[in-house]
């Protein structure tokens, strides 16, 4: 998707905006190229926090991008002004990915572009939300959802995690990852919905199961077992069950499973080895042992999800007509 536009106003959140900006603005014509051309559109001189911000274009100019990114906004109690949501809603209409971060959803539900979709925000203001737009699906317990060209996310660190999810739609796994270090930040995380969407490995700490993680990852080929694991880890299977969950919130062998799932979607993107190969390397078996857990997690088949991630638009491409919906 080749312009990134950044939707700013008066009384946006300085973070979210800041955060998006790094992500899609930095140059990194030398891992994808072409890269994101971003730029900045407000109704002239507006002031985020304690900064003011000389946009580059108006609000107008939103219907000209490809994809469409919607700040924080700050107050919540007061309706987003009416220029902004217009030129969001036009910007939508004219066939551009529109993605919010944090409270931005309220703008895009003032749009009328949630209704009827699924849709989250940050934790405090979900029932807000849900209040005065009773037509949108409010979700409360998820990081981001991805309805294909509408896309929401819930506060702070999860808006990193959409950028990250709409980094990884155009430009693949490898090219998130890369980014995701240069801003030193986990690659995955799980926003919540099964579609194309993977789940993390754990950041370091000093729990007694780092050094297992990446025991883990390198031998994901083989038939590992709990009990296996928890002699690596040198505890219990009992007491392994006890830090898995205290540290990744889920169990050793669904934990497992996720990444085998992990593994299997960046070899599915990036190497063009059978869907047999493909569950040899993540310790599947078979490739139907492969395809039903993949189905199951990821919410299409393995050779779909090729499909799909080998004939997504690359940056640069305008986006007339070239949206895909993640269906």
């Amino acid at each position: 998707m080749g312009t990134v536009a950044l939707a700013v106003t008066n009384g946006m959140l300085h973070f979210e905006l800041s955060m998006a900006y790094e992500v899609f603005g930095a140059d990194l014509t030398g891992v994808a190229d072409p890269w994101y051309r971003v730029v900045v559109c407000g109704p002239g001189a507006v002031r985020t926090g304690r900064f003011r911000l000389e946009p580059d274009h108006g609000l107008d100019h939103l219907s000209r991008a490809d994809t469409v990114i919607v700040p924080g906004w700050a107050d919540v109690d007061e309706d987003p002004p009416a220029e902004l949501v217009d030129a969001v809603r036009a910007a939508h209409e004219a066939g551009a990915r529109v993605a919010s971060l944090c409270t931005g959803a309220f703008v895009l539900a003032a749009a009328g572009i949630l209704d009827g979709k699924r849709a989250t925000t940050h934790w405090a203001h979900t029932h807000a939300l849900a209040t005065r737009h009773p037509r949108v699906n409010v979700d409360p317990d998820v990081l981001y959802v991805d309805n294909g060209s509408v896309l929401t996310s819930a506060g702070k660190a999860a808006a990193m995690d959409l950028c990250l999810h709409l980094v990884r739609l155009d430009h693949g796994s490898s090219v998130a990852n890369t980014v995701a270090r240069r801003l030193v930040v986990p690659p995955h995380r799980d926003g919540g919905q099964a579609q194309f969407v993977t789940t993390p490995v754990p950041a370091p700490t000093n729990d007694p199961l780092t050094a297992l993680f990446p025991w883990v990852l390198e031998r994901l080929d083989q038939p590992l077992t709990v009990t296996d694991l928890a002699r690596q880890a040198g505890m219990s299977s009992r007491n392994l069950g006890r830090h898995f969950r205290a540290v990744t919130g889920t169990s050793p062998l669904r934990w497992l499973l996720a990444q085998r799932i992990r593994r299997a979607q960046e070899l599915l993107e990036d190497s063009d080895i059978s869907v047999d190969a493909v569950a040899a390397a993540t310790g599947m078996g078979t490739a139907t042992t492969l395809r039903r857990h993949f189905h199951r997690t990821v919410g299409v088949p393995p050779d779909t999800y090729r499909r799909t991630f080998r004939s997504r638009p690359r940056a640069g491409s305008h986006h007339s007509g070239q949206h895909q919906e993640n269906h």
